[in-house]
């Protein structure tokens, strides 16, 4: 049995360091949403410092390499597809999860907020597409969608050149740090993290170049920034540790200019070392795990969530680090689990309106999933 299809996802002709930076960036990104989650439910994580340290230690570079990822495949979809098609694709595979997930996780809240005060109401239903932060984690999906078609839109239709979008995405970035300061809500996003997007557009020939790979797995290039990581990592964990109504995004909100040197250099990082694992084939979970990125991200919160109500109100597990493990690694197994599950089972509209039809053959035929008794698969 293969619950999480990795047959068919490592057969699959796909650029496999991309989904190996995909997959570190998912499982980085779960460590932080694993310890927001089990903020304010009476653990002692304050004995535990070095748990919140190290989540503060590996912000800031885990979203901005989201951004581009996605650039770096831009040109590749628009040439291939056209632009309506790339819109029409981005509706299905971003806009469509965000409203449904979103919808789901908001009224939970909703349904929740009686007992914990959480403050969601039926508003939060247009916040998902006006000010997404409000409501939690799908604010990086409004401003994937938005950024894309924005992007794809002055490429194709008005001709902006590659160097003139990513000069805009500067201009942009500036921008978000004023406009921050009257609540913009999701324009905010849209204007921080162009830039990101538009360089991984300006980078894509340079990455897709096998030959390019050399220079980026080799010790001359992965060990000096590896030190200036960790250096510019320490640094600006210093600050976000401090007490501020930004918390640890006090870099970012107040200091944009360390936020952009840091992220280019984590991004820097993570993409050099995707290119070793690729180049030595190791730890492919990664890839598995990169793949299913997106279908993580959107039920992560949900699943830890009840793992965590699980683990402390049933089986009476207090244990911080305990729940650490627990909470992190569920949220990354049991998001694809459940994904593959629905595509088994005819739930595949909970992640796309478009039927995924090879995907879905594949699970079939390989039988994954398959809950007939043991003698009516035979007989079968």
């Amino acid at each position: 049995m293969d619950p999480f299809n990795s047959r068919f996802i490592l057969k699959e002709k796909r650029w496999q360091w991309i989904d190996y930076d995909k997959g570190i960036s998912i499982i980085l990104v779960g460590y932080g949403h694993c310890y927001e989650t089990l903020k304010d439910h009476g653990l002692a994580l304050e004995q535990y410092p070095f748990l919140n340290y190290i989540g503060i230690f590996l912000y800031g570079f885990r979203m901005p390499l989201f951004f581009i990822v996605s650039g770096l495949i831009v040109a590749k979809s628009l040439n291939k597809k056209g632009f309506t098609t790339y819109v029409t694709d981005r509706v299905n595979n971003i806009l469509y999860p965000l409203v449904i997930w979103g919808c789901i996780q908001v009224t939970l809240q909703i349904l929740m907020a009686r007992y914990t005060h959480n403050g969601f109401t039926a508003v939060d239903y247009l916040n998902l597409i006006i000010a997404p932060r409000r409501t939690g984690i799908f604010w990086y999906l409004n401003a994937l969608f938005c950024i894309g078609v924005i992007y794809a839109f002055l490429k194709i239709k008005l001709r902006v050149s590659n160097i003139a979008q990513v000069l805009l995405g500067l201009f942009f970035y500036v921008m978000s740090y004023f406009v921050r300061a009257y609540n913009a809500g999701a324009i905010v996003d849209i204007l921080e993290y162009y830039f990101f997007f538009a360089l991984g557009d300006l980078l894509s020939a340079l990455m897709q170049n096998k030959e390019n790979m050399q220079h980026f797995t080799t010790w001359k290039v992965a060990v000096p920034l590896l030190v200036l990581f960790l250096g510019l990592q320490f640094y600006a964990t210093q600050i976000n540790l401090l007490a501020t109504p930004a918390g640890m995004r006090n870099v970012e909100v107040n200091m944009p200019a360390l936020f952009l040197v840091q992220a280019l250099i984590g991004c820097c990082l993570s993409i050099c070392f995707s290119f070793f694992l690729q180049k030595y084939q190791l730890l492919t979970f990664l890839r598995v795990v990169g793949f299913h990125s997106l279908f993580i991200y959107c039920v992560q919160i949900i699943v830890m969530t009840i793992v965590r109500t699980v683990g402390m109100s049933f089986l009476h597990i207090t244990n911080v680090p305990a729940l650490v493990i627990i909470l992190w690694g569920s949220g990354i197994i049991l998001p694809i689990f459940f994904y593959n599950f629905c595509l088994r089972y005819h739930l595949w509209w909970l992640y796309t309106y478009k039927k995924p039809k090879r995907h879905i053959e594949y699970i079939k035929t390989a039988k994954l999933f398959n809950l007939k008794p043991l003698g009516m698969q035979k007989a079968g």
